[in-house]
């Protein structure tokens, strides 16, 4: 009686153990082991693998293929950019964050020059969009830019007058008139550097009653109707619809400007950066910054 008790006993252990081999996830390692007597090392560690449904690396890259890996663009970007490119690139920074949620793009718009010392003085930005090559090489000097500028874009000047043009300006001599006000982007701002180039080559001089900051500040003397016309970019003309009146001059097509743009060195946020300037550069990217006016590069 009592072997068959014992018996019955065994039997139950045993049954109950196959039970717990056919569902319990670990690692069949006697049959690895003698494996491993028949066909050596290396093959028995792919049958281990296989045996054991694969490893934590495979699940990895299974997240990474699916979007769902670490190439997840975030965080937060400054974009230290022209005056002239605030319209264009205020509308492709609200369709990054949207494309990407959980960024953000900074804008700090001004005149390329001094933005480019502010950048060599060490404020910290993650991308620098030039209104023209001789301020972007001030930050390239430096050895503060990450590997060399693209240009993206170019950009021609025209004189903003005031709705209708009441004065009549026809041309860029017209401003030579004694009687105008006219307003002028300082010398060291691209779009004041490209003002005097078409006045040099016209032989033409021009007093203006200001220089300013940046083609922005130019610009809205004209809108507060406190100066009669400035030298300013297309751009800025269509930006400011029917507050100014846009009249061309062909001396315009020998001043255009480059606009290059660069990743910094100092870059924190390198991946989204990179993002932005792509999308800048992108077919979508393109076509906006066309249609607020500017030229293809």
């Amino acid at each position: 009686m009592t072997r068959s008790v014992r018996r019955t006993s065994r039997t139950s252990r045993t049954r109950r153990t196959r039970r717990t081999r056919r569902i319990s996830p670990i690692c069949p390692i006697r049959r690895i082991r003698r494996t491993l007597q028949v066909v050596g090392v290396s093959t028995v560690a792919v049958l281990a693998l296989g045996a054991c449904g694969g490893s934590s690396d495979d699940a990895d890259a299974k997240a990474d293929a699916s979007g769902s890996g670490s190439d997840k663009l975030s965080g937060e970007v400054t974009v230290f950019a022209a005056a002239s490119l605030k319209e264009s690139f205020t509308t492709l920074g609200e369709r990054f964050e949207k494309e990407h949620p959980g960024t953000k793009v900074t804008f700090s718009f001004g005149g390329s020059d001094a933005l480019a010392a502010s950048i060599t003085g060490g404020a910290p930005a993650d991308v620098f969009a030039s209104a023209s090559p001789k301020t972007m090489a001030i930050v390239t000097d430096a050895g503060d830019a990450s590997g060399a500028p693209e240009t993206f874009v170019r950009n021609q000047l025209e004189i903003a007058t005031l709705p209708g043009n009441p004065d009549k300006i026809a041309s860029l001599k017209d401003l030579t008139d004694s009687d105008l006000k006219v307003v002028l982007c300082d010398k060291t701002v691209p779009c004041g550097a490209a003002a005097q180039k078409a006045l040099d080559a016209s032989k033409l001089k021009l007093t203006p009653v200001s220089y300013e900051e940046d083609v922005k500040s130019a610009l809205n003397k004209v809108v507060l109707k406190e100066a009669d016309a400035a030298v300013v970019y297309k751009t800025d003309v269509k930006a400011a619809g029917d507050k100014v009146e846009g009249v061309e001059f062909p001396e315009s097509a020998d001043a255009v400007n480059d606009y290059p743009i660069t990743l910094l060195k100092e870059s924190k946020n390198t991946a989204t950066a990179r993002a932005f300037i792509e999308l800048v550069r992108s077919a979508d990217g393109q076509k906006v910054l066309t249609e607020a006016g500017f030229l293809k590069p």
